[in-house]
């Protein structure tokens, strides 16, 4: 199964969909210059030659973009050229906060589907609802002209104070309903479920290292540790690309015991900088547990790798990304920037997890595609690490570099559900289609649940079946009995989560979720024999 060619989309679509924050740096923002003196002037030269001597007209900024953007890319993966654009969109994603009318959204069937209003955002205060579809925006027809996601970001976000003028379709209803938006400020989270998950299991999802997700740790942190029985921590950091050093180093200090190493840069040009725990955590001495996975990189990385050198606690799941090197970001004089790599971080142990580059940037791209075809993510035993250097935990437990943090405890990634089916349902969104329209339909039967556990425990109408039926509507043949059979519960389990976050947002999600997650349930039953786990 994982060697099936029509997965690579859907796989690399998941590997790759937080691509620029993996190459993201964790250093704080400044402005640089990159020549100085008489370096670059052989580059200088050659641009005034194209534009005074050259045959045809220049387009001189491309040329100028592409000439950097192929020097760094001769250097390592992750020094990188960032235009205005693109720099912006990736300030945001490790913002707190961004401006606009405060909307998720799907294009589906060329169509604009409100996923989700964000909560804080103008639209959920105006009474946007999931399912709705944007349909016009001020003057502009927006509905079956094969709009792209770029242009209704344009189109939506704007600064603060502004207004923007939709009309929506929303199922149910004839007409169309008018809104005039005012734009604000939207909170974007980065830590997307702290709960208990049982009597004595606290949760905390991390999804990447932002401006804000230490003080929004800290706050779910605080209050799981309030909760009469919380005894054990989990800490997904499953698919989080990482982000920025100070807010890691920060998370890392509340369940680290004070004075120990938690991570330390160095480069050619940057000295040894050690990052130490320096005040009491608010969770030193319980049990704790880290998820992550083949897309865990960077921030997630030093997390993990803190927790497993000083045995604070053990690491389930998947071999990590494997990036050890710090970028530092430069602005340009034109606005564009710069990320670039300026040292190498180590972890307490004195491990570099970057994984080799030396094959260029189309090998170092594909690796993770690889260990899908290789077995690595079915077998641990087929993982191959690029460094044999044995290096030792607090607890002289031998552990290795060259490629990624491994973890204490391997978890298997789950194939036996996928079919061309399934792969179709997913390409083609019409499991959140159908999500949004069924909550639509049902929000009256929904509202009895009062908890995502009261919810979990007793919601048990079949959905799989009312699934194909829409599907069937939307043009999609219907399954085979073999695909029924493999799938079904599987996507169960996602429509009951997706409901779930109908209601509850993320928590209401990974709730659902974590009560059939095979890492979840491995990661309880080793923290119940985590000092004998942790042992040499």
């Amino acid at each position: 199964m994982l060697n099936n060619k029509n997965w690579r989309p859907l796989i690399y679509s998941i590997l790759l969909a937080a691509g620029i924050l993996i190459g993201m740096y964790l250093r704080p923002s400044h402005s640089g210059k990159i020549f100085s003196g008489g370096e670059g002037r052989k580059l200088r030269e050659v641009f005034g030659l194209l534009e005074n001597a050259y045959v045809d007209t220049i387009n001189t900024r491309k040329l100028e973009e592409d000439a950097i953007s192929s020097m760094l890319a001769e250097l390592d993966p992750h020094s990188v050229y960032l235009s205005i654009d693109d720099l912006k969109i990736a300030n945001e994603q490790l913002g707190g906060s961004f401006e606009g009318i405060g909307v998720e959204f799907s294009i589906i069937n060329d169509t604009i589907m409100v996923v989700a209003p964000i909560e804080g955002g103008p639209s959920i205060a105006l009474g946007i609802q999931s399912g709705d579809r944007i349909v016009q925006v001020d003057t502009q027809n927006v509905a079956g002209v094969n709009i792209k996601n770029e242009e209704v970001f344009k189109l939506l976000r704007g600064e603060r104070g502004t207004k923007v003028k939709v009309k929506i379709k929303r199922p149910g209803f004839d007409k169309l309903i008018d809104y005039t938006i005012v734009r604000n400020t939207i909170p974007v989270q980065s830590v997307d479920a702290a709960m208990m998950i049982d009597e004595h299991t606290g949760y905390i999802r991390v999804s990447r290292f932002a401006v804000d997700t230490y003080e929004e740790f800290t706050l779910g942190l605080k209050k799981l540790v309030s909760t009469p029985g919380f005894s054990k921590l989990i800490i997904d950091l499953r698919g989080n690309p990482g982000g920025y050093l100070d807010a890691v180093t920060k998370m890392v200090d509340e369940v680290l015991p004070d004075g120990k190493l938690i991570v330390y840069t160095e480069g050619r040009k940057q000295p040894r900088y050690d990052y130490e725990s320096m005040k009491k955590g608010l969770y030193e001495d319980g049990k704790i547990a880290i998820l992550i996975d083949e897309s865990s990189a960077s921030a997630s990385e030093i997390f993990a790798g803190a927790i497993q050198d000083h045995d604070r606690g053990i690491i389930v799941g998947r071999r990590s990304f494997g990036k050890g090197l710090v970028q530092e970001p430069f602005t340009l004089n034109d606005g564009s920037g710069l990320r670039l790599t300026v040292a190498r971080y180590y972890t307490p142990s004195g491990r570099c997890i970057q994984k080799p580059y030396d094959n260029g940037a189309e090998a170092y791209e594909h690796e993770l595609l690889d260990r899908y075809e290789n077995g690595e993510v079915a077998d641990e035993t087929k993982t191959h690490l690029n460094d044999s250097t044995p290096y030792y935990t607090q607890n002289k437990r031998i552990v290795f570099g060259g490629g990624g943090i491994m973890p204490d405890i391997f978890i298997p990634i789950d194939t036996s559900f996928r079919n061309e089916y399934v792969y179709e349902l997913f390409a083609r969104n019409l499991i959140r289609q159908f999500v949004a329209e069924y909550y639509q339909a049902h929000k009256k039967e929904l509202a009895k649940f009062a908890t995502p556990a009261a919810y979990q425990a007793t919601f048990k109408t079949p959905l799989f079946g009312e699934l194909v039926k829409f599907a069937t509507k939307q043009g999609l043949r219907k399954p085979t009995e073999s695909e029924t059979k493999k799938s079904a519960a599987y996507i169960e389990k996602q429509l009951r989560a997706a409901i779930a976050r109908q209601i509850w947002n993320s928590e209401g999600f990974y709730f659902v979720m974590s009560a059939d997650d095979t890492a979840v349930k491995k990661a309880k039953e080793a923290m119940a024999n985590q000092d004998k786990i942790l042992k040499p």
